[in-house]
Formats: C-alpha cells, structure tokens, sequence
C-alpha cells in the first residue's frame, strides 16, 4: 500500500528529530550535587548513601559518552563545611627528603589537632605520600571521623601548565588514579571515590580520562593558599573571607611546602564556630 506523501513526510521529520537525542558527551556539572559516599567505613550509619542517580561505576566499568561529576561545594543550605587537606608528594619532594634538604613532608600537628578536637576532614592522598608515610596513612584510615581520598600517584600536572607540574602523559592518565585508589583501599577506613587533580588542572580529555574508574572530581570553592603563604594571617584571611554553608575548603597537610597551616587551623576553627559553622567530612557536606 503506497502511503500519502504527507504521513512520508511526517516520518521523516520524526526521525531526523530522534536521531538528534542519542547519547552524547556530557559537560560535567560544576555545582553542587550528591556524590558517592564511602565504600568501606567503620560508622557506616554516619555515611550518606549514594543518590541512584550519581552512583559510581565499577572500576574498570565505562558509560560511554559520559563524564565525571565535578563539584566545587556542597549544598548552601544547612551550617556544614568541608575541610579538606591535601598530601602532595613529587619524585622532587621524595629527593629532597632523601638528601636531608627537606625535613618532613607531613604535618602530624594538624592531625593531632583534629584528633584533639575531634573535628571530621577528608584527606586527598598521593600514592607516593602514602607509601613515604604508611604508619601516618594507618592513623588516619583508623579514625571514623577522617575520609580518605584520591590525589594521585605523584602529583603531575594533568594538564599543561599545571604549577610546573611535570606533566603526565594522557595514556597513563587512568592507571594512574586507578593504582592510587588501589593503594589508599589497602589501608581500610572511610574510603570514597573521590578525586582531586592536582591544582586543580583538568581539561576535558583529564575528565574523559576518569570516566572509567566511577569517581567524582572535587574542586573546591575556598581555597586557602596555605602552599604559597608567608604566614598564618593570610590563610586564616583567605578561608574566613569565603567560607559559607556547603564550602569546600582546600588545605594542605604537607608540612615543608604548607609551613604556618597547623598554625593558622585554630583561627580557622574559632572563625567557623563564630560563623555557626560546623566541619564535616566531605560525604557528608554533598550529601546536604
């Protein structure tokens, strides 16, 4: 039976209009938005489900077209605030620690005053500083209030012009964040699946590279400067300045190039309390 030209017509448009509606790559969604909670954790009642919408793929598991979430705060509603520390560790720093030039690479007054006051962080690790410090990496993976995250292997540049980073090459990209988890997972504790570039570098072929290993990127939107400060003032200044509901506060626990940071915490618990504002781990600040 010959159909009208009309209802040919008609079809046609429909399936132009479908074919328009297929899978695409996605831009990463820079707000806040629900994140994977932990896979292991000792207070596993304290630790928010992930939402079904954001739960992460398995590792080695791939969603064609899409790309990790990237997050920069939590919800603004609420008196939470994450305070996160990074544990950067280069070859350069491995040498530098090795040859006597550098002390130490670890701040453990910070973790003594987390401890102290009993205050949740979320601590983004390197591979290579936790295999410089795996009696220091046990401590934190045995407190329930401490998350463990992901900063990679060895602190290369994931994009070019990265800090002088030296840059890592973009085939090596995945392993590289994939064998960190690996590492970090051996120790136990409030595991996650998040990851932090390092400078917070990334480019759309870093975030494709991610895509197969079920993470959330997390930026942040307070950022201390402690690596770069001349003393405690400035990075009390720069936290206070900012900090709202639902922040995400970037610190660092690398003593040698982060010199006045256990120094400027205090300041900057006294500011969030005067504030009425609470830390929590980071599951819990996405979570809202």
């Amino acid at each position: 039976m010959r159909l009208p030209s009309a209802v040919l017509l008609l079809c046609a448009v429909t399936a132009v209009l479908l074919a328009g509606c297929g899978p695409a790559e996605q831009e990463p969604a820079f707000v806040a938005a629900p994140s994977p909670s932990a896979v292991a954790s000792p207070t596993p009642s304290a630790v928010p489900a992930p939402s079904p919408i954001t739960k992460p793929l398995r590792p080695g598991q791939t969603k064609a077209g899409l790309l990790p979430p990237v997050v920069n705060h939590g919800p603004r509603t609420g008196n939470l605030v994450a305070l996160t520390f990074d544990a950067d560790m280069t070859d350069r720093m491995l040498a530098q620690l090795r040859n006597g030039s550098i002390t130490s690479y670890a701040n453990v007054k910070i973790i003594e005053m987390l401890e102290r006051e009993q205050v949740p962080a979320t601590f983004f690790l390197t591979g290579k500083w936790v295999q410089r410090y795996p009696e220091l990496t046990e401590r934190l993976a045995a407190n329930p209030r401490f998350e463990l995250a992901n900063h990679t292997f060895g602190h290369q540049g994931f994009t070019s012009g990265c800090y002088n980073l030296p840059r890592i090459a973009p085939a090596a990209m995945t392993e590289d964040v994939a064998k960190t988890f690996t590492i970090i997972e051996a120790y136990g504790g409030r595991q996650t699946r998040y990851f932090r570039f390092p400078g917070l570098c990334h480019d759309r072929a870093a975030l494709r590279a991610m895509a197969p290993l079920g993470l959330t990127v997390v930026d942040g939107d307070v950022v201390s400067g402690d690596p770069f400060a001349t003393g405690w003032r400035p990075i009390v200044n720069a936290v206070l300045k900012k900090v709202k509901p639902g922040s995400i506060v970037i610190l660092h626990v690398t003593e040698a190039n982060a010199r006045f940071t256990d120094e400027a915490l205090p300041h900057i618990l006294r500011g969030l309390a005067e504030r009425d504002l609470a830390p929590a781990t980071l599951s819990e600040v996405l979570a809202g």
